[in-house]
């Protein structure tokens, strides 16, 4: 075969000497065209780009031969000639941007205002320490710095400072590194994500799947219907092809794509209809979607340079280049499909959702931020006050009550004293603000993610996981998600005669035999086959459209073979192809025969190909009429029996035309007339073993099942009740397309939601569906009000045409394996396994980081709520909190960074799905959990406050309180500081259950990083108290103390028992402080014309955004002057084109911006005869 490649490559090597080619043969790297040459040709579109062809190379066989390729063999598999190719042509691949280094990271973890503040406060207390004031110090100063203090310890007045900088040091190392870990998980999950993504190209004759960075200009690729273009070439022959160019034109039109028209194909646009076969003239940064990037990346260069010159003397600048710096990280990720079709594009948009704050802001994540805000806002006014009472005190002290006067010499002191105050301020503002809020959420979802991973879902949009754990619908296709997708033809109806198991052959008439074979071989995608099982004994493999190879193993069930059949009618001689569509519901494909004239085979849903067939071949082989009533009967005595098997039927036809008149093929409803109808078939596609449970969890947990299928409704039915979607005895709804939408639609036909109201609560099954109807359903579902709830709908959708409703539902579910490139695109989880029951793995994970996040917050609150009353009252009574800056920072540590690694890390569990939805506007905090944060903050004020004012008794030791500025660490603070953390502790194994369970240890063991978490903090704790010193400001303890400290700690434990035996009912005057963390949430969600919650953080950075927008509409419009398009020159097309950019970008989709349109009028024009007003949102 190898041989028989490259032979055909050498056949004209002296036509080629004596052209023009001669000369650039040699500097193309011995290839016939050059890539200058290439890339002038793929911006010529249509009847240009044909002259261009014709002028440069007389056809596209001859730049084949130049390229040195063969149209029907593709290249042979030489490495050392991809080698090649990929030196001289380029590989195919944009390389992505560069992650953020460490360094980055750190800087920008420095740029949190609390912590900037508390350095700043650090460096002037040290500054101070190291100030000596002139003489010794004077008895005027009162005894201000008087005291125990000795020598040495004068000397260690700069440690607090130093230890401050050392904590804050500390955090930031903690969130830099957290930040780039996640970085690296995403970049090591985009990467598995281009690994996966393949396309189907020839080499050595044989049709392989290879990598899309593979991919090298020559090769031969093929096309389907559903595809997402990689790289750019030319038609070499197509059947019906149209392409969806709206993400580099912006016209929402399908484009008609054919040989003698307009060959030209681009990458990174859809391929909606048909197929055919491509050379590959163009690939990675030499593509158009290639240059655009290329394009993107200088313009972000020269703002670099700009901001580098501009940036010193104006801060302002710097940061909204900054801001313009991320977004347009974001937008040059968001483009990235075209660099792998969705492989880059996917997980890079992930990143920037995490990074840059996105209008994709989920209900959690709003409800957080908001939460967070108010928390802030709380602690701010507290240790605003905390700074004003510590001072005022002071000076009233110092100078009213003492009558000491501001003498020069002691200004350090006193500036030394408040600064102290002022540490002392921020250090309750840095426990008061939850900044681990955020990172909990962020590890949370990464975890999950992570972990999703395994369970066969990729996540492609962080917030769809927490979406998914509210879902309270979802709306399931049935081929592939509830069934295995492995069809068989199971009973057929042909020669007048119902065969319940595939006939013998010898039970057929010869020449039906032959009509039946050829029909099947030659109208079916010839990239459906059926290949040798890969294991000895296993079932074959069935390649390509699974119905297609359902008939395909018929004929071998029939004995005979149909490789015969397609050899000598290769896919070039098939004169035209209809090619499947959802409005069609069938596919046909025109045959000439050797007297000239023409015969159409056809194949489809049998209840719509039957009305379509005037007569019907009989059992001698002969054609006999078909009427309506002859029809009437077989769907009753044939169609419905196989359909209440739950089989899917087929019909088979044929026509012959005459050679003269030649029919007008465009004319499609004259052509598929007066079929003769050859066989029905029934065609068995199992439900999966695991479904069913999978179902029966789902309605468990509060989620309706709905099933959403093209099939007829008796099949639709029958799966329905095995999957147990329906039981018996239930009230619902089980009906077709065509009821559905007289129901639902006025008299002008325009969808009415009291009439969709009046419909889905039922409705169960909907079969014979359009993805217009889908997408129908799950808007009324979601717009939908009837409930007290807004409806949370996922959608599983695997078509090109499922986009809209992919798009529209709150989580969309792309099938990995069936799945087309469009659907993927469209979705926010992609199913590697096509598997009903993954889906229910994600309820789980959605419902598990909501309960992480919920546990984080009762934890985290607790601490905010007891540190800062600590902080605050010990501040007003003693002029001192006694927890220090730096204990802070660690108690801040420990309860926002590691705490929310514990908590947010912990894996779900099945008892997860014994409980309905929470709805999207719960409030995050549940009486439970506000009863859980009061109560312990309770027990804790009252062990803290009962240790600073009668611990000295207690443990008859030396009160700590009014100690003067340098004075050493007192073991009374210490012991105050070290309960309070211990509860802490033991409150985090309390946090672990937020629904009042009584057992919190249950399940403790299966997560290692909790266990060891609570350990490592154990031990530090121990460390710092017993060696932490001045820095700390802590006094080693001895046993017993310790001991009483861990006794109280435990105490946590039994007080949450009786904090879980109070009845929550009871405790009428939590109900507000429940709820009271989203109020105007609500009236962000019942708005559903804005599918984005919105909030007023958000409105800041949507400037930021718009700016960027224009300056991508700047390079748009420069690129227009380059003519990187050649066609539709006109202003009109560069502002079309702008707004295709944009939608492409969809970071602002908000009414105005066309994203909705351009997919929703793409699919629309596909179905002429489709009311599909109601597409567009």
């Amino acid at each position: 075969m190898g041989d028989l490649a490259n032979s055909s490559v050498e056949f004209h090597p002296k036509k080629q000497q004596g052209s023009v080619g001669g000369m650039e043969i040699n500097h193309a790297g011995d290839f016939g065209a050059t890539l200058e040459d290439l890339r002038t040709l793929m911006e010529l579109r249509g009847a240009e780009a044909i002259q261009k062809i014709q002028e440069n190379y007389t056809d596209t066989e001859s730049l084949c031969q130049r390229l040195k390729t063969s149209p029907a063999d593709g290249l042979s598999d030489n490495p050392a000639d991809l080698e090649k190719r990929m030196q001289v042509f380029g590989q195919n691949f944009i390389p992505p941007k560069k992650p953020k280094t460490f360094l980055q990271l750190v800087w920008e973890a420095l740029q949190d205002v609390t912590l900037i503040i508390l350095e700043i406060a650090a460096i002037i207390s040290l500054g101070l320490s190291f100030y000596q004031p002139p003489g010794e110090e004077s008895e005027s100063c009162g005894n201000v710095a008087s005291g125990a203090e000795d020598e040495g310890e004068a000397e260690a007045g700069w440690i607090e400072g130093a230890a401050i900088l050392l904590s804050v040091i500390c955090v930031v190392l903690v969130t830099a590194f957290n930040d780039w870990s996640k970085e690296k998980q995403f970049r090591g999950l985009q990467s598995r994500i281009e690994q996966e993504q393949r396309f189907a190209v020839v080499r050595n004759g044989t049709v392989i799947q290879i990598p899309v960075a593979d991919m090298v200009v020559g090769d031969v690729a093929q096309v389907k219907y559903g595809d997402l273009l990689p790289a750019d070439g030319i038609l070499i022959q197509g059947n019906d092809l149209q392409i969806d160019e709206s993400s580099l034109t912006g016209e929402s039109d399908h484009v008609r794509k054919s040989v003698d028209k307009d060959p030209m194909l681009l990458s990174g646009t859809h391929v909606m209809e048909g197929s055919g076969k491509m050379l590959v003239t163009a690939v990675g940064v030499n593509s158009q979607t290639g240059i655009i990037f290329t394009l993107l990346g200088a313009g972000e260069e020269e703002e670099e340079e700009k901001k580098d010159k501009k940036g010193k003397p104006d801060g302002t600048l710097e940061n909204n280049q900054n801001k313009a710096k991320k977004q347009d990280e974001a937008v040059a990720m968001e483009m990235q499909p075209l660099k792998s079709a969705e492989g880059g594009e996917v997980e890079e948009k992930e990143k920037k959702k995490t990074n840059v704050p996105k209008k994709e802001k989920s209900v959690l994540q709003g409800k957080l931020t908001k939460l967070a805000v108010q928390i802030g806002k709380a602690g701010l006014v507290m240790s605003a006050i905390t700074v004003i009472i510590l001072v005022v005190y002071f000076v009233i002290e110092t100078f009213v009550v003492q009558g000491r006067e501001w003498l020069p010499e002691c200004t350090p002191v006193y500036v030394q004293y408040f600064v102290k105050f002022f540490i002392i301020g921020v250090t309750v503002l840095v426990v008061a603000v939850p900044e681990g809020l955020p990172l909990a959420v962020t590890i949370s979802l990464a975890y999950s993610v992570k972990k999703m991973m395994k369970d066969n879902n990729l996540v492609r949009h962080l917030d769809a996981c927490e979406t998914m754990g509210n879902a309270t619908a979802i709306c399931s296709d049935k081929t592939g998600t509830l069934t295995t997708n492995r069809m068989t033809v199971v009973q057929a109806y042909t020669c007048d005669q119902h065969f319940n198991k595939v006939p013998d052959p010898e039970q057929l008439n010869p020449m039906v035999l032959e009509m039946l074979v050829s029909s099947i071989a030659v109208n079916s995608a010839y990239t459906s086959k059926i290949m040798p099982p890969d294991k000895e004994g296993g079932l074959p493999k069935q390649v390509g459209n699974k119905t297609e190879c359902a008939l395909l193993g018929f004929v071998l069930d029939l004995k005979r073979d149909y490789a015969p059949v397609r050899e000598q009618i290769p896919e070039e001689k098939l004169y035209k192809v209809y090619t499947f569509n959802s409005v069609r519901k069938s596919m046909s494909t025109v045959v000439q025969l050797p007297d000239g004239s023409f015969r159409l085979y056809s194949k489809g849903a049998s209840e719509i190909l039957l009305k379509k067939c005037t007569s019907i071949l009989a059992a001698g082989g002969e054609k006999r009429n078909f009427r309506p009533r002859d029809r009437d009967e077989m769907v009753k005595k044939v169609i419905e029996p196989m359909a209440c098997d739950g089989l899917r039927t087929i019909c088979v036809a044929y026509r012959d035309l005459p050679a003269s008149p030649q029919p007008d093929w465009e004319n499609e409803a004259d052509i598929l007339t007066d079929l003769v109808c050859i066989t029905v078939v029934g065609i068995e596609d199992p439900v999966r073993p695991e479904v069913p449970d999978a179902i029966k969890k789902c309605q468990r947990a509060g989620i309706t099942v709905r099933m959403v299928t093209g099939d007829n409704i008796s099949t639709a039915r029958a799966i329905a009740a095995k999957c147990g979607i329906i039981q018996p005895g239930d009230d619902f709804l089980c009906i077709d397309g065509k009821d559905f939408n007289r129901l639902i639609r006025n008299e002008k036909g325009e969808v009415e939601q009291e009439r969709m109201d009046k419909v889905w609560p039922k409705l169960r099954v909907l079969a014979r569906s359009s993805p217009t109807d889908k997408h129908t359903l799950v808007k009324g579902i979601i717009d939908s009000t009837v409930t007290e709830k807004r409806q949370v709908v996922a959608v599983t959708g695997d078509g090109t045409n499922d986009g809209p409703a992919l798009k529209k539902a709150d989580v969309g579910f792309a099938m990995g394996i069936a799945g087309t490139d469009v659907a993927k695109e469209a979705s926010d989880i992609i199913l590697t396994d096509d598997n009903f029951s993954s889906i229910v793995k994600a309820v789980m994970w959605g419902r598990n980081v909501y309960d992480s996040i919920s546990k984080f917050l009762q934890f985290q609150l607790t601490v905010n709520v007891v540190a800062v009353t600590v902080a605050f009252t010990g501040a007003c009574i003693t002029q001192d909190s006694p927890l220090k800056a730096v204990q802070m920072l660690w108690v801040n540590l420990i309860m926002d960074t590691f705490a929310s690694l514990a908590l947010a890390t912990e894996p779900p569990t099945e008892a997860l799905l014994l409980r309905k939805p929470y709805g999207r506007n719960n409030p995050l905090i549940s009486l439970t959990m506000m009863k859980n944060i009061l109560g312990h903050g309770v027990y804790q004020l009252i062990i803290i406050f009962t240790l600073l004012f009668a611990g000295e008794k207690i443990f008859n030791i030396d009160s700590g309180r009014n100690a003067p500025l340098h004075s050493p660490p007192s073991e009374h603070y210490t012991i105050i500081f070290n309960t309070f953390v211990l509860m802490q502790l033991f409150n985090e194994i309390n946090a672990r259950k937020i629904h009042g369970e009584r057992n919190v240890f249950d399940g403790i063991f299966s997560n290692p990083i909790f266990c060891s978490i609570v350990l490592g903090t154990f031990l530090m704790q121990f460390v710092i108290v017993q060696f932490g010193g001045k820095p700390f400001s802590c006094a080693p303890l001895n046993l017993e103390q310790w001991l009483w400290c861990l006794f109280v700690g435990l105490g946590e434990l039994l007080w949450g028992q009786v904090i879980t035996t109070v009845p929550t009912s009871q405790l009428k005057c939590l109900k507000e402080a429940g709820h009271g963390s989203d109020e105007d949430e609500v009236i962000d969600e019942d708005n559903p014309e804005d599918e984005d919650e919105i909030d007023h953080a958000e409105r800041e950075l949507r400037r930021g955004q718009i700016l960027w927008f224009r300056g991508l509409n700047r390079i748009q419009t420069q690129m227009e002057v380059v003519s990187t398009f050649k066609r539709s020159g006109s202003f009109q097309g560069a502002a079309r084109r702008r707004s295709s950019v944009l939608s492409q970008l969809h970071d602002v989709t908000n009414i105005s911006t066309p994203t909705h349109v351009v997919l929703s009028t793409a699919n629309s024009t596909g179905a002429p005869g489709n009311p599909s007003g109601e597409n567009i949102p």
